[in-house]
């Protein structure tokens, strides 16, 4: 868990992003707060699982689905997961978190958005400000059930910029708990090819030893405009950047 501000474009908040490392994947960290040793998924790249010495995670394995919400409702979920994705073997699973779940259909659902008619399930619909509000509530529905990387692919296909996996599923190892409230969404903006929304936060965090922390601000959900040769990974909204302060 880190205290310590870290000079960037814009304000960072530690605990929220995990560690805010510099551009060689560093950390920097409160008196007392170890590096924290993890392994990233087989699906990230192999420069994102480099090792990082001490702690382990709190959690092993993330949250089941079907633990979070109950076995009905993520039976449900997983129904619409299967409907609307192409994948041969798509994580729609009650066994997997539930953010890993939704997920999958914001990918789906934004990889054949415009392609035919709306697809049952996919709703909000994936150009939305709502669908992007959708992913800061995703980042932090995954942090919250130990699946960390679903939490970085919020950041894009390639994870947060300038920090490896291994740091930044290492910086919520005593982060119990986060709670993110969404504030009025504000317009959205445009410029060089790229849709740009603001997402208002507040965030309320419990630590392994009971402390509670807040911060608010905002996160900028980007994604790439319907631009010839732009990848699925470009066309969904992805979290681009953070300004947050105690609060």
């Amino acid at each position: 868990m880190k205290q310590t501000w870290i000079a960037a474009a814009s304000w960072c908040a530690p605990l929220l992003l995990a560690g805010c490392g510099s551009a060689d994947g560093r950390t920097e960290r409160a008196a007392g707060d170890g590096a924290t040793a993890t392994t990233a998924p087989a699906s990230r790249p192999a420069a994102a699982a480099a090792p990082v010495a001490a702690t382990t995670p709190r959690r092993t394995r993330p949250l089941s689905c079907a633990a979070e919400i109950g076995a009905a409702a993520a039976a449900r979920r997983v129904a619409i997961c299967r409907d609307v994705s192409p994948a041969t073997h798509p994580p729609c699973n009650a066994v997997n978190s539930c953010a890993l779940i939704d997920d999958e259909i914001a990918r789906s659902c934004a990889l054949f958005d415009g392609k035919g008619a709306p697809m049952p399930g996919c709703t909000p619909p994936p150009k939305s400000a709502a669908a992007a509000a959708a992913v800061v509530q995703r980042y932090y529905a995954a942090l919250n059930a130990g699946d960390y990387g679903t939490a970085w692919q919020q950041w894009g296909d390639d994870g947060r910029p300038g920090q490896t996996y291994a740091a930044f599923a290492g910086g919520f190892a005593h982060t119990r708990t986060t709670r993110v409230t969404i504030g009025t969404l504000p317009p959205g903006d445009a410029g060089a090819g790229s849709l740009y929304q603001p997402v208002p936060v507040t965030i309320d965090a419990t630590l392994d030893d009971g402390r509670h922390q807040r911060f608010r601000g905002r996160y900028v959900v980007r994604r790439v405009n319907d631009v010839d040769g732009a990848s699925p990974g470009q066309l969904r909204w992805h979290i681009d950047s953070a300004q947050l302060k105690p609060g």
